[in-house]
């Protein structure tokens, strides 16, 4: 299995989950939602970047086209990830929901992992290489 579809399928697993469970939390409890989202956003983004300052420490070939293409895997996946979770958690959300999931939401999140993708990479490159790696 390629690294980018690795990559894609974690990344969009993981924001489709903290989607669903975005509008579950809000659902029940509505004071709690803004902190809540802004905690989960926080996590997507911190598992991106630290995957990506992973793969430029060890020196991954072909970082940035693997994470471009595992952004575009993980954007319609959280789409569906995100449509079928509330679905099953919150309401009768049904197929309707799926187009503006695989649409905006895709971009969104396409955008969300690539962007902390790249910002890890970029950290990954300073930070100082193991021993024996040159």
């Amino acid at each position: 299995m390629g690294a980018w579809l690795v990559r894609g399928f974690w990344m969009g697993l993981l924001h489709g989950a903290v989607q669903a469970g975005v509008v579950a939390v809000n659902v029940r409890s509505p004071e709690a939602g803004s902190s809540v989202r802004v905690i989960a956003f926080g996590l997507v983004v911190v598992i991106a970047v630290l995957w990506g300052a992973l793969d430029a420490w060890r020196r991954f070939d072909g970082r940035g086209m693997c994470w471009f293409f595992a952004s575009l895997v993980a954007g319609p996946l959280a789409g569906v990830v995100g449509v079928v979770g509330t679905g099953a958690l919150v309401d009768q959300t049904g197929v309707e929901s799926l187009w503006p999931a695989l649409t905006g939401g895709a971009a969104f999140t396409a955008l969300v992992v690539l962007a902390s993708a790249a910002v890890g990479m970029g950290l990954g490159n300073v930070a100082p290489q193991p021993k024996g790696s040159h």
